[in-house]
């Protein structure tokens, strides 16, 4: 009998894509694979959106050795203006970590990364996707609900630095039309 791997290794379905019109000449948004050129860009929007940033070598061990790992960064005129690491396990995904950099903040990006990564994921075999979300983190809240996530749980004081419960979210469908229609 043999044991089931309860881990997928990274395979990009998507390819980058660029997601404005370039006719007037004006730099796309571009959401692309994660690279371990990109860490330094992407830690500092790390430290510009969260006030428990991840550590250096936490990006790197999930671009280089975390085979269930899933890294997406969003580009705009060649700078990282937004990111996500997610953990696909078996027919699952795991939002572990998600920002847009403040400067680019309700213009889209969350929406079509998170759509961009969805959609990935669900071609690759999830089936349901999960996520903890600051308790006061309603914009959050809002893009998450969106997509179909529902509150199904909360994890009192769960973060370190202030006390503040996580609300845990579950996504148990996918709409393909939706994440189709956002990419």
């Amino acid at each position: 009998m043999t044991t089931p791997c309860c881990f997928l290794p990274f395979t990009c379905t998507l390819q980058a894509v660029s997601l404005t019109d370039t006719l007037d000449g004006q730099p796309s948004l571009v959401i692309r694979p994660m690279t371990m050129q990109d860490v330094e860009q992407v830690i500092e929007l790390d430290r510009a959106s969260f006030s428990l940033p991840w550590p250096e070598r936490s990006f790197k061990y999930e671009l280089e050795q975390n085979e269930a790992s899933r890294c997406w960064v969003a580009e705009f005129d060649s700078q990282v203006v937004g990111m996500i690491v997610t953990w696909l396990i078996v027919d699952e995904v795991h939002i572990a970590t998600f920002a847009v950099s403040p400067n680019h903040r309700r213009q889209g990006i969350a929406q079509r990364l998170l759509a961009h990564t969805l959609l990935d994921a669900y071609r690759s075999g999830a089936e349901k996707a999960y996520l903890e979300v600051r308790k006061g983190n309603l914009p959050a809240h809002k893009l998450y609900e969106k997509f179909g996530f529902v509150e199904v749980g909360v994890r009192k004081k769960y973060y370190q630095d202030n006390g503040e419960d996580a609300v845990m979210m579950n996504l148990e469908s996918f709409d393909f039309r939706l994440l189709e229609s956002l990419v």
